[in-house]
């Protein structure tokens, strides 16, 4: 019989699990990943930001052909969408990625192991069944990394058809004429832009008075104005209530100061949120500690209340993001061995892949002043940056938040074409703990947007060179 013992198993191959379980392998941990579907990559790579981010690409370049083509003395004649050939590119890209991943796992030497994965024994095992058949692995550590689902609203319950999560909103198989979005965070605003760009009709119904409600006011205001541009509508303040079909025609319903509103439909994409995925693993038997909202309750070092048991990503508290839960997956599987594992949690990127993109690290404005930190900003707009005109990507700015005393970098936030890219280049001062001279001393190559940057980390101390 096969070897059933490990130093490590992880529950969930999503990319804290398997970024988790390579890291294990490197530093000499024998280590089993446990996957229900036997897909690699979890929600992000299959159905979430991969697959995503490739409709985004294919739009764009459409959308930038359509629209813009012709300013740069570009001729396509009549444009067409080929939906079969976009989706097919879109499955390509997640295949590859997916089969990557496994190469992966098998070069460093990970058992992998589909089925569902239960805590057994204290923690002291996992068991997993598959196909009415179970089996245990006794571990010495277990890493609980499930990752989330799409949260379903219970007067909105999803059929897979007209109303749909964003699981089935990368992969219609013709472009809705209508298309109604619940919610107006990064999901909704994505896919969203996607079909818009495609040709649907979309509205973007969101309960909170702004869309892209995490950033800054300035950023959303601009974020609204410009996908507004892009022929999305935005119903905000809207409280959703339910849905009507009549005959055949598909209404969202909603109300706005006790007004009732409708929107006819030919889909439904609810894009809320989503909730952690604990349902199964054996919680309440094992007497591991959840919290009120289903999250793993975890210490400083991604321990639970049982030893030997960890957990990490969208199943405890923090934002939930693919690079949080791989430097979580990095960190545990640095302590379990032996190792100084960290995760700077105050320099997490924050991204919404739209166009213009929109990105965060750190501390926003409206954060600062809702609890009562001062603050200095300093912002730069693209529309005075070479490399932005000679792109056509005029539309945005940078801005940069600053310790009025210190002068230490505290957050920055974006919104321009690649804003995810130009965020990166933030990051590593506010790791260090770096202040806004720090970036704006920094050389960039001229002309480059990161340029945008430099001026608005100088416009913070009202230094910057081209501004007008």
């Amino acid at each position: 019989m096969p070897d059933t013992s490990y130093d490590l198993v992880v529950i969930g191959a999503g990319p804290g699990g398997y970024v988790a379980a390579i890291r294990a392998a490197q530093l000499g941990l024998r280590t089993a990943v446990v996957e229900k579907d036997g897909y690699m990559g979890g929600t992000c790579l299959n159905v979430g930001c991969i697959p995503s981010k490739a409709l985004l690409a294919s739009t764009e370049l459409y959308h930038t052909l359509a629209a813009h083509g012709a300013t740069h003395g570009i001729k396509v004649g009549q444009l067409s969408i080929d939906l079969a050939a976009l989706m097919q590119h879109k499955v390509e890209v997640v295949e590859k990625l997916r089969n990557g991943v496994r190469q992966m796992l098998e070069k460093r030497g990970v058992a992998m192991i589909q089925g569902v994965g239960r805590i057994a024994d204290g923690g002291k095992a996992v068991e997993v069944t598959q196909a009415g058949a179970m089996q245990k692995l006794a571990t010495k550590n277990i890493l609980i990394a499930t990752g989330s689902s799409v949260i379903e609203l219970p007067f909105l319950k999803f059929d897979g058809v007209n109303i749909v999560s964003s699981d089935q909103g990368i992969a219609f198989a013709s472009v809705p004429a209508k298309l109604v979005v619940v919610g107006a965070g990064a999901i909704g605003l994505e896919l969203g832009s996607v079909w818009a760009r495609l040709g649907s009709e979309v509205t973007v119904v969101e309960f909170l008075p702004r869309i892209a409600p995490t950033y800054d006011e300035d950023i959303s205001r601009t974020a609204q104005r410009l996908l507004q541009k892009q022929g999305l509508k935005f119903e905000l303040g809207a409280k959703v209530t339910g849905v009507k079909n009549e005959g055949g025609v598909l209404s969202l319903t909603a109300e706005r100061d006790g007004q009732p509103l409708s929107f006819p439909a030919d889909k439904i994409l609810v894009a809320v949120g989503r909730r952690p995925n604990t349902a199964g693993l054996g919680a309440k038997e094992a007497g591991l500690a959840l919290d009120d909202k289903g999250r793993v309750v975890v210490d400083e070092h991604l321990r639970t209340n049982l030893p030997g048991v960890y957990a990490i990503g969208d199943v405890i508290t923090g934002p939930m993001l693919a690079h949080k839960a791989e430097e979580e997956g990095v960190a545990c599987a640095e302590l379990i061995a032996g190792r100084a594992g960290h995760v700077n949690y105050a320099t997490i990127p924050n991204i919404i892949y739209t166009e213009p993109e929109i990105a965060s690290v750190g501390l926003g404005e409206t954060e600062a002043k809702a609890k009562n930190i001062a603050v200095k900003v300093g912002k730069f707009n693209l529309a005075a940056n070479g490399r932005a005109l000679a792109s056509d990507a005029p539309d945005g700015f940078v801005k940069i938040i600053a310790d009025p005393k210190t002068d230490r970098l505290l957050g920055a936030q974006i919104i321009a074409h690649n804003a995810s890219e130009l965020i990166a280049s933030i990051t590593p001062h506010l790791e260090y703990g770096g202040s806004a001279e720090d970036v704006a001393r920094t050389v960039y190559a001229h002309p480059t947007m990161a340029e945008a940057v430099k001026e608005a980390a100088m416009a913070v101390d009202k230094r910057a060179i081209h501004a007008l």
